[in-house]
């Protein structure tokens, strides 16, 4: 199984997201638990990949495209950006950090996904979530 989104960088496009998370849930009966974490991870990286990546620029498109592969999903999240690096996101937990917004969203995907990636550039993100 494979889908498709590519999308305008509007933030009202995170509706075909979660639209897309909630069908997929439904066709493989997804379990409560997992479900919250796919749709939390997936979305906090399609809002960095509109406002971080593509800084709201409508010109410019981001995607997200669902793999299932056996008993694992992974949802591939790109934008059109120039990427960042993503070993230097600051750890929010940090007690020197506590205060800043920074680095949340990261953490976020890193705690909630099975397993997340990165391609070198920085603007294309690889969440893998365990569905059995």
């Amino acid at each position: 199984m494979k889908k498709e989104l590519i999308l305008e960088s509007k933030i009202e496009n995170i509706t075909f997201v979660e639209n897309l998370i909630d069908d997929i849930s439904k066709e493989f009966s997804i379990g409560s638990e997992v479900y919250g974490n796919i749709l939390v991870a997936v979305i906090e990286a399609v809002n960095n990949a509109i406002l971080h990546g593509n800084k709201l620029d409508i010109s410019k498109k981001f995607g997200v495209v669902v793999e299932l592969v056996e008993e694992q999903i992974k949802f591939i999240i790109s934008d059109e950006g120039s990427g960042f690096d993503f070993k230097k996101v600051p750890d929010p937990t940090h007690p020197g950090n506590v205060e800043k917004p920074d680095g949340r969203g990261v953490f976020l995907m890193n705690h909630l996904a099975d397993k997340v990636e990165y391609n070198d550039k920085g603007n294309i993100l690889i969440l893998h979530f365990n569905i059995k």
